[in-house]
């Protein structure tokens, strides 16, 4: 960003305005300097330019209430910013807003052993509530590769799934309470943490997926669990993506599954060479399976075995090799966990889909026939969710073409992609949000009624549009 642009973009909070923030919050914690600006104005998408007017740092939710009265009398806009790893546009602050950062309000409040939960402020990092709650003998289950810098507001606020959704469902399955600050500054606190409460609506579930445009959320309480026992990992070389569902369905018959994950051979190829990473196998394979499962007796481990023999019997795997260490598990994981870390490198046009788990071949199949068409050109990257129905398609832009060439091609492309989804019951954003990127397409997911309520929503809990403006939907 050029010093012009950013004093254009600091000149549009009045001046009032910048005097009370300062006053309210320091030099050290309300930031204008270049760098912060185009370091807390995105997420990981790099298809639009950050451009905020300065980033709030509050460090308490007293402050959050007086920076949202701020922002209402002088009609200034607030985009809230968590580990900023979304991969949808909903962090990003590109037209002035002011960025309200909870990087500030990470603590880790309380664990409640015999209740089984954690509550932490709205920055607190997922894997530190993994540690904390780990130091208990628990677990907080919702697990994802950017668990070491994606903060629990961010998490809540786009329902994230992650690589356990297949047994511990999505995020929304273990937020118990929350505390948020509305677009009015009104704090609210949801459920308070209760397992049972039958008193009418429960506005809880509004915030978890709102993608901010509601409020912030300031601090949650989240359910525990018992972590698995002795979990193992096998990656399987298969031959098709109708090998890959009786493997699937093998698999869910005989283990006490903990994850189901697929990539292609092109998403191996990228990490084992970007990443330094031994491959699996000798020969190479279409896709490849990674399965986790619990295995916690001698009978257990035997199943797994006995199944994948079958499998490779019935010409469904070609190849597999099963974790014999807690540090092979890990260096497995690596195969499926790296894989967007090192395909950014790329810029790549993604799209997060879904369908049911039975009709995941046909979405991939018809996907995979659309990009064929339009694609031929570029490389493909597929991996995901196999075992919810979740699909990641990455198309990575090549080093000859702009930014703008490279996603005014795919956004055109995407309305094919996502008809199709539509056809099949599905999602267009199985677990990253709308946000920016994909408002446009909420009509394949989302009725005219459905969109009209979403707005009167918001238009109750943010009446003046402070939070979040352009994600989601369209004005």
């Amino acid at each position: 960003m050029t010093a012009g642009k950013q004093a254009a973009d600091i000149a549009k909070l009045p001046d009032a305005m910048t005097h009370a923030l300062r006053s309210l919050l320091g030099e050290e914690r309300f930031l204008t300097d270049a760098e912060s600006l185009a370091h807390y104005g995105r997420d990981w998408t790099r298809f639009v330019a950050p451009a905020p007017s300065g980033v709030l740092l509050p460090i308490s939710i007293s402050e959050i209430q007086t920076i949202v009265s701020l922002a209402r009398q002088y009609q200034v806009k607030l985009v809230p910013s968590g580990g900023r790893t979304g991969l949808s546009g909903g962090a990003m602050a590109a037209k002035g807003e002011l960025v309200l950062s909870l990087e500030r309000m990470r603590k880790i409040l309380q664990v409640d052993k015999a209740g089984r939960s954690l509550t932490c402020e709205g920055g607190a990092i997922t894997g530190e509530i993994h540690r904390a709650a780990a130091e208990h003998g628990l677990m907080y289950p919702v697990d994802f590769a950017s668990s070491g810098s994606s903060q629990i507001g961010g998490n809540i606020a786009t329902n994230a799934g992650g690589i356990q959704v297949i047994r511990y469902g999505m995020t929304r399955n273990w937020v118990t309470g929350l505390k948020v600050v509305t677009g009015t500054g009104e704090l609210l606190e949801l459920n308070q943490g209760l397992v049972k409460n039958n008193t009418g609506l429960d506005l809880r579930h509004l915030f978890i997926g709102s993608e901010g445009i509601l409020g912030v959320i300031v601090e949650a309480t989240l359910g525990l669990t018992d972590p698995p026992k002795n979990p193992r990992v096998m990656v399987l070389g298969v031959p098709s993506m109708a090998s890959l569902m009786h493997v699937l369905t093998g698999c869910q018959a005989q283990l006490s599954l903990l994850a189901f994950e697929f990539f292609s051979d092109l998403a191996l190829q990228k990490v084992t060479t970007g990443q330094g990473i031994q491959p699996p196998f000798k020969d190479r394979y279409p896709f490849y399976a990674l399965v986790e499962f619990e295995s916690a007796s001698a009978e257990a481990e035997t199943q797994a075995e006995q199944l994948v023999e079958g499998c490779m019997t019935q010409g469904w795997v070609r190849d597999a090799v099963l974790s014999q260490s807690e540090s092979q598990r890990r260096s497995l994981w690596r195969l499926r966990e790296d894989i967007s870390e090192t395909i950014a490198q790329w810029t790549p046009y993604k799209n997060d889909i879904s369908t049911t788990v039975q009709k995941t071949p046909a979405l991939l199949s018809e996907v995979d026939a659309l990009v064929a068409r339009h694609y031929a050109d570029l490389e493909v990257v597929w991996y995901g969710h196999i075992g919810d129905g979740n699909l990641h398609l990455n198309i990575l832009k090549p080093d000859t073409v702009s930014v703008e060439e490279f996603q005014a091609r795919c956004k055109s492309v995407s309305h094919h992609v996502f008809r199709v989804v539509q056809e099949l019951g599905g999602s267009i954003s199985a677990e990253h949000g709308v946000g920016l990127l994909k408002k446009d397409f909420l009509h394949f997911s989302r009725d005219p009624a459905e969109i009209t309520l979403m707005r009167g929503i918001k238009a109750q809990f943010d009446p003046d549009g402070i939070f979040n403006p352009g994600k989601v939907f369209n004005a």
